[in-house]
């Protein structure tokens, strides 16, 4: 056999396509979500062709006008008769308009979130009303207020089918859990409910509603709402959350038992350990030694000398609805799985533990030992494509995963 070698091999899945985290990470996600439709891989790589490491401004403006002309595909399609190609154009534009939304965070100004966000979450509308499945929009009653969602179904038969509730990041949007498993549960049978908690999305930017670290009190009338529903299987209700979502999941598993079955991708036991390891050692023992005003008046006067964390750090406290920097820490680190609180969870629960974690590292494994109940540890490597946080550019494969783990555990 002839052996070929190359002098100078192709390494971007290992190098990166920007020397950017941010940046790099979020074309991996785009890039991996055209396994489900959410993305076409060419029109990421032509969005990306002229952006410039560290250009924020171009960045927001080129995904705004990709998700522009996509979204008007989608409205010609729908003139033209085609749902199947309006369905595509609509969650492609959604899915480029919520990269949009996010970039705000590195605009000199944030006048521009709530009306990108209407066009992320219009464009999302326009999916949910050609896509070919059945889907409810639902109002989901919560405290004073209700929590906007849709139920999906596989299709128009009658009777009752698992149901996998699905439960978003700290910053995600809704058309990424179209991509993070719900249409792979479609496909598999499943009825699948998306929608906005406290601090996310519409509840955040509409409402202005922030984070609750207790999402027992999120989930437990979700449960309530579905068990009143007569298309649900109330003995297979299946929970899973996406990045900041493992931490709310365990946290309300310990104290919401009536799903039988739970994901997170990943674990997530300290939601602080991401704020903590981008400070400096100094600024963190101020804040450990409770110096509320030094604390303050450093990081203050380091945000001057750069204005880019400062905008970063205005979007991430955002939905903790603290004043200060103190105080937003404070907050931060009330999102904290208690040991007792572990060994309260006796749900079955899968964990994905992705190699090269770089938000939460180690916190997989650290659930999956202080929980009560059987657990399993899905290891993703690089080698199958799959490290990163969320296995960005391997849904399909994190699907077949969770979804032969939900077989064999779910009740027949």
């Amino acid at each position: 056999m002839t052996e070929f070698f190359s002098p100078r091999p192709h390494r971007v899945f290992s190098k990166g396509f920007y020397k950017s985290a941010d940046f790099d990470y979020e074309v991996r996600g785009l890039l991996g979500a055209a396994s489900h439709g959410n993305t076409d891989a060419g029109e990421v790589l032509a969005t990306i062709d002229g952006v410039s490491d560290g250009d924020h401004e171009h960045w927001f403006q080129a995904w705004h006008d990709t998700g522009s002309r996509v979204r008007a595909l989608a409205d010609e399609e729908v003139k033209a008769g085609d749902a199947v190609g309006a369905s595509s154009a609509y969650l492609r534009a959604a899915t480029y308009f919520g990269v949009a939304v996010n970039a705000v965070s590195g605009l000199e100004s944030d006048d521009l979130l709530v009306p990108t966000f209407r066009l992320h979450r219009s464009s999302w509308e326009g999916f949910v009303d050609t896509v070919d499945r059945v889907v409810e929009r639902v109002d989901i009653p919560y405290a004073q207020e209700t929590l906007p969602g849709w139920f999906f179904r596989p299709s128009d038969d009658a009777g009752t089918r698992p149901t996998l509730v699905m439960v978003n990041g700290s910053d995600g949007a809704v058309s990424g859990l179209w991509n993070s498993g719900a249409a792979g549960a479609l496909a598999r049978g499943y009825n699948v409910l998306l929608f906005d908690g406290p601090g996310q999305q519409s509840m955040l930017f509409e409402r202005g509603i922030g984070f609750r670290p207790d999402w027992e009190a999120v989930l437990t009338p979700v449960v309530d709402f579905l068990l009143h529903r007569d298309d649900v299987d109330t003995g297979r209700l299946a929970l899973y959350g996406i990045s900041q979502g493992g931490f709310w999941i365990a946290r309300a598993l310990a104290y919401e038992h009536r799903f039988a079955a739970a994901i997170a991708d990943p674990g997530v036991v300290d939601v602080a350990a991401s704020w903590n390891k981008n400070l400096p050692s100094s600024l963190v023992k101020l804040f450990h030694a409770g110096k509320k005003d030094a604390f303050d008046r450093d990081m203050a006067l380091g945000m001057k000398f750069s204005p880019g964390t400062a905008r970063t750090w205005k979007f991430r406290a955002r939905p903790y609805a603290r004043d200060s920097y103190f105080d937003t820490l404070t907050e931060v680190h009330r999102y904290t799985l208690t040991e007792d609180e572990a060994t309260r969870i006796t749900t079955p629960l899968l964990i994905t533990d992705p190699e090269d974690e770089q938000f939460w590292p180690g916190q997989s494994e650290q659930l999956a030992a202080g929980v009560s109940g059987p657990t399993e540890l899905s290891r993703f490597t690089a080698a199958e494509g799959a490290n990163f946080h969320c296995q960005p550019m391997a849904r399909q494969l994190t699907d077949a995963r969770m979804f032969g783990w939900l077989d064999a555990v779910l009740p027949r």
